[in-house]
């Protein structure tokens, strides 16, 4: 059925890009340009813009003031892999058989499924010129490289993991060992893909690596500002909280972020130099969020204890383990600049999710989404386009951890609420006030007001019913 749905996909692509591209090329500057970057663990306060005060991000903030800051941006899973199948299908990662992030050590013929209609594909059929940059982690395996996805360019690497230095990369479908700081060595590519073949609107996808530990080396000019920093952490007064370490990680954290924001630079001043800028859309965003010292853990959604004492082992969690949907793990930071749409200043508060840039991306390029193709997300250029339109801000996200820990963890955010069940393991249900409680310290599961009652019964009910839409695996255990 699925390939069946790609031959149609294809036509369907060929006919709108005879209709748009037909009608419109690169020439007259009427399709933009995109370039799509994303960072890898990247918290949602490690911004300047955030208020943060140790963040040293001129370029990012840059970005987001010249367009739109949305504050409550969020990814469905809050780890690597099932976020970007999210991302790149507009499809839950239960949808794609992809729940964690995929570990090419014993899951080597995990990937995404190859009848996956991907945003990509429907660009390059449209007559765009498409590339990824940078890290793919959806499979190792050929039938999964990135190029059977629509990415007509690939240089990066297709596993989870990379070093900061020296990295070992496929270039040119070989792999290469290259001397430098890497995300350096990925701006360069991306800055020679923009220059080539003016005649066709690009869609670039640059994805770093940073600030995915290890952090360490960068730049000296990207670590001076943190060498000898006494960062302030979140919560110190958190019981066993080891705050050495944690700023230790900070520090460190930061510089890594800061390597980014440097070329972030580098790309801003390339689109202008070529005269590119005002006809290119670029989206900054992150594949999930990051603790640091937040509620006790460092990490993400398989977040790790950064206790001098962790809990005790359960049955389904190692000592040390701990598996969550905080906030600070599904927010990510996310700014678009689209000149002459987005009028600069912008903030945006409504909820968006990573499955949503398919139907975007294909609204801002003027491409329709098949009508027989099944996606998730929603198109938010009316948002963008400060239109008044009636927009649901539930959130329904979805994690089942099968590596470091064993869990189904389904998480419903509404109406300042947020219910989190986890069908694995009895007793680890937890329910949080977000607007009395926004940092999550308190779990009102077993509260006996009623405000709290109401609030687990209408989030259980409308989980359920998200759960059901995409007929979750998990509904055959608890129906």
């Amino acid at each position: 059925m699925y390939r069946k749905i790609v031959v149609i996909l294809g036509l369907m692509a060929v006919l709108v890009g005879l209709g748009v591209a037909g009608n419109a090329n690169a020439a007259d500057g009427s399709r933009p340009n995109v370039l799509f970057i994303l960072t890898d663990d990247q918290a949602p306060w490690a911004i300047g813009v955030s208020g943060y005060p140790h963040a040293v991000t001129p370029h990012q903030d840059r970005l987001f003031r010249e367009g739109a800051y949305l504050r409550n941006s969020f990814t469905v899973t809050p780890v690597c892999s099932p976020s970007r199948a999210a991302l790149i299908s507009s499809r839950f990662g239960s949808e794609v058989g992809i729940t964690d992030w995929i570990n090419p050590g014993n899951e080597a013929t995990l990937g995404l499924p190859t009848e996956t209609v991907t945003f990509p594909q429907i660009f390059a059929e449209a007559g765009y010129r498409t590339g990824l940059i940078g890290k793919w982690h959806l499979g190792t395996e050929d039938q999964f490289h990135p190029t059977k996805f629509g990415y007509q360019h690939f240089m990066g690497f297709r596993s989870g993991g990379s070093t900061p230095n020296d990295p070992v990369l496929e270039v040119e479908g070989e792999t290469r060992k290259l001397k430098g700081l890497l995300p350096d060595i990925l701006t360069n590519e991306a800055l020679q893909f923009m220059q080539r073949d003016p005649s066709k609107p690009f869609l670039l996808s640059l994805h770093f690596r940073a600030p995915h530990t290890r952090w360490l080396p960068v730049a000296d000019e990207d670590w001076a500002p943190f060498e000898n920093l006494d960062p302030t952490i979140p919560n110190p007064d958190y019981p066993k909280l080891d705050i050495p370490r944690v700023k230790k990680m900070t520090r460190e954290y930061l510089a890594s972020v800061a390597s980014v924001d440097r070329n972030i630079g580098r790309l801003l001043d390339q689109l202008d130099k070529l005269g590119l800028a005002e006809n290119t859309v670029v989206i900054y965003t992150s594949d999930h969020g990051y603790n640091m010292g937040h509620n006790g853990i460092w990490h993400k959604g398989n977040g790790h204890w950064v206790l001098t004492q962790p809990p005790a082992a359960t049955e389904n969690i190692p000592k040390g383990q701990r598996p969550n949907m905080y906030d600070h793990s599904i927010r990510v930071p996310t700014g678009i600049r689209w000149p002459g749409v987005i009028k600069p200043g912008t903030v945006i508060d409504h909820t968006i999710a990573n499955i949503d840039w398919f139907p975007t991306l294909l609204s801002m390029a003027g491409i329709e989404v098949p009508a027989n193709l099944t996606i998730r997300g929603r198109d938010i250029t009316p948002l963008l386009r400060d239109e008044n339109v009636d927009w649901n801000n539930d959130l329904f996200c979805q994690y089942s951890t099968h590596h470091q820990s064993r869990t189904h963890m389904r998480m419903l955010r509404a109406s300042g609420w947020k219910l989190i069940r986890d069908f694995r393991n009895e007793g680890r249900d937890e329910l949080y006030n977000l607007e009395a409680d926004p940092a999550e310290a308190h779990n009102l599961i077993d509260a006996t007001d009623p405000a709290a009652k109401q609030a687990i019964a209408e989030l259980h009910r409308k989980l359920l019913v998200r759960m059901r839409v995409i007929c979750d695996p998990v509904l055959k255990d608890i129906d």
